[in-house]
């Protein structure tokens, strides 16, 4: 196990199927006990339950987009089987008992019930045969989407806009791609899986496999096989589990290479079958025309009927075809390759789409069959919105070499606190840094202390930081000015407003000395002075230096920048306060205007830009329009 990993990561599941096996019996005899070893070849994360209340509290737990496979004793099924079979986690029902025909009668009309089996070896082996042809197939296995204006606040969303959380994870992922490698990263990662596979001698021995003879040009070879790193890596990406993908990077680094090396270079129609549920399908009918994101790799086939040699129809989901165009020539596109002849299964003519590929959806169809045609095409450029603001903040988080710093920047712009300082932490542990990178550090963990309110230890960390920079660079370096702003940022949250002003003057002086007064270094720094003059409640003061920062950041930011939100937030703060309510709503709604395209939706900060707005409608005496947007920030905060 890496040093990051400070959490239980190996207590969770890692993969996306699980299996449970429900039976008051079932740890009482050897047999059983020889079972459960033999079931974890198939599915590695098995749950015991001799509760049946307790079990189905688990089961109801487990995500939507994870899956379930449950063996149930007769006496049990019976009761709980009725109760959660229209769960969507719930994949397959095993019913494991001695009165066969007795439990056929109750279970027959339930299609998820796979079978009802009284011999133990019979139960492994249709388990083992079942759960290798799902595998095999991945149809039940949900496709990790992003739909355009899927963020749970609605108020003033573009409709083709894809959210924020799908920004950062590309940023996230872009991050890991140009980490330089490391001698250890690979290492690291067996690690991880000698102790989440410990006792899987099928999994272990594959990772043995894997630790003798991986390559880089291995890959995809890898990926495509029936084994422990296809379902790690896709599970990671699906649910954004930021320690895997770290672990997983040198792998997913080189599966990009290789997807880049081997790209397309003509026009395709191709395929990908799927199970879908009436609430997915009903999602994908009311973004025709709109855009999706693929988080994570997509497999499809130029063979249809390849393609639909993978349905299960006897499933009680949904039927569901993906047609697909793509064009290499067009700007702006991620790489699709042919992998064919890199493949571990050839004969399936497979076309690998690379993460983060975005598409749009031109119909959704039901045939006569009741299969479901949803016909999409690859987009590149045409989607400028989502990739200006891609390159942009990538050009802001990586101007320097990306490292782990970088991935916790990110981390902490996501709201994620703890875990961008766990990865801090961890590169100061390194032995080989530089000054500078640990002057960056230091930087960057007096950010997330001042975020989280400890202001003395935040303080601590810039002025270490600033004297490294002192001694390294020169009086006027821009860096020198980032921690005397950083340090003002933190004297005014303790309410030191002269010692605030006195950093301040000094960030502001070696940024126009540098960059002349029309900068956007200079636009945040006279913003933060007006901060500090709005706290002395000298609003005339504040607006003034707002309105000066606004007007240097409207000419030279992109209109989508985080600094202009912040700037039109403050806005707002100063015109509420004089009781001018249309323009504080004004200035509000810009302000969450931008949070939203650029913030995961679960981010603190919009649930205060949404509260802000609230407290104005409030204000206004629209008490019940105050209400909808205090239960959306509400919405928010209770899953952050």
């Amino acid at each position: 196990m890496t040093t990051i990993g400070t959490s239980p990561i190996i207590e969770e599941n890692l993969e996306t199927f699980s299996l449970l096996w429900l039976d008051a019996s079932v740890n009482d005899t050897q047999e059983n006990i020889d079972a459960q070893h033999q079931l974890r070849t198939s599915i590695n994360f098995l749950k015991i339950f001799e509760d049946a209340d307790k079990c189905e509290q688990y089961i109801r737990s487990v995500p939507k987009d994870d899956r379930i496979v449950f063996i149930v004793s007769g006496r049990f099924g019976e009761i709980i089987v009725p109760r959660i079979h229209s769960l969507r986690q719930v994949s397959a029902i095993y019913v494991y008992c001695k009165d066969k025909k007795r439990n056929e009668l109750w279970s027959h009309e339930l299609k998820k019930v796979k079978g009802v089996i009284v011999l133990l070896d019979e139960l492994i082996s249709q388990i083992r045969s079942d759960q290798a042809r799902r595998n095999r197939k991945n149809v039940d296995e949900p496709l990790s989407m992003n739909f355009s204006n899927t963020n749970t606040n609605k108020h003033e969303q573009s409709t083709s806009d894809l959210s924020g959380q799908f920004i950062h994870s590309q940023l996230l992922i872009d991050c890991l791609i140009q980490m330089k490698p490391t001698s250890n990263e690979k290492k690291e990662f067996i690690s991880l899986c000698q102790q989440y596979y410990k006792g899987n001698t099928m999994e272990l021995s594959l990772l043995n496999e894997f630790k003798k003879y991986y390559s880089s040009e291995r890959a995809l070879w890898w990926y495509t096989r029936e084994a422990f790193l296809y379902r790690l890596v896709n599970k990671a990406l699906r649910v954004l589990n930021i320690d895997l993908l770290f672990l997983c990077r040198f792998f997913i680094r080189d599966i990009q290479q290789q997807l880049e090396q081997r790209k397309c270079s003509s026009f395709i129609h191709v395929y990908r079958c799927q199970l879908m549920s009436n609430e997915e399908i009903q999602l994908l009918k009311n973004s025709i025309g709109k855009y999706i994101a693929m988080n994570s790799y997509l497999s499809t086939s130029v063979n249809r009927r390849q393609a639909l040699s993978f349905l299960d129809y006897s499933s009680d989901l949904e039927l569901v075809l993906f047609e697909i165009d793509a064009d290499s020539q067009l700007k702006g596109i991620k790489p699709f390759s042919n992998i064919t002849s890199y493949s571990y299964f050839p004969e399936e003519e497979e076309i690998l789409f690379t993460l983060g590929s975005i598409f749009r959806i031109i119909s959704v169809n039901r045939d006569d069959d009741e299969l479901w045609t949803i016909r999409m095409v690859l987009v590149g450029d045409e989607h400028q919105d989502s990739n200006s603001i891609i390159n942009q903040m990538k050009n802001e988080y990586m101007q320097q070499e990306t490292n782990i710093i970088t991935y916790g920047n990110i981390l902490r712009d996501m709201g994620k606190l703890d875990e961008a300082e766990k990865y801090y932490r961890h590169f100061l542990n390194q032995s080989s840094n530089n000054s500078q990178d640990i002057a960056n550090c230091y930087y960057s963990l007096g950010t997330v202390a001042s975020a989280k309110g400890k202001y003395d230890e935040s303080l601590q960390w810039h002025l270490d930081a600033l004297s490294i920079k002192m001694d390294k660079l020169t009086a006027h370096d821009p860096n020198i000015a980032s921690s005397y702003n950083c340090i003002a940022i933190v004297y005014r949250k303790k309410g030191d407003y002269r010692q605030a002003l006195k950093s301040y003057e000094k960030s502001l002086t070696i940024w126009e000395k540098t960059f002349g007064e029309n900068h956007p270094k200079v636009a945040m720094c006279l913003n933060n002075i007006g901060a500090v003059y709005e706290d002395q409640k000298d609003y005339s003061k504040a607006l003034e230096y707002y309105q000066m920062a606004l007007d240097i950041a409207q000419k030279h930011i992109p209109i989508d920048h985080r600094a202009l939100s912040a700037i039109h937030n403050n806005i707002g703060n100063v015109y509420c306060m004089l009781n001018d309510y249309d323009h504080a709503l004004e200035q509000y709604n810009e302000a969450f205007r931008i949070k939203s395209k650029i913030l995961p939706n679960q981010h603190p900060s919009l649930a205060t830009a949404l509260r802000s707005i609230g407290m104005v409608y409030e204000k206004k005496g629209a008490i019940q329009k105050a209400q909808e947007f205090y239960k959306q920030a509400d919405d928010i905060n209770s899953v952050i």
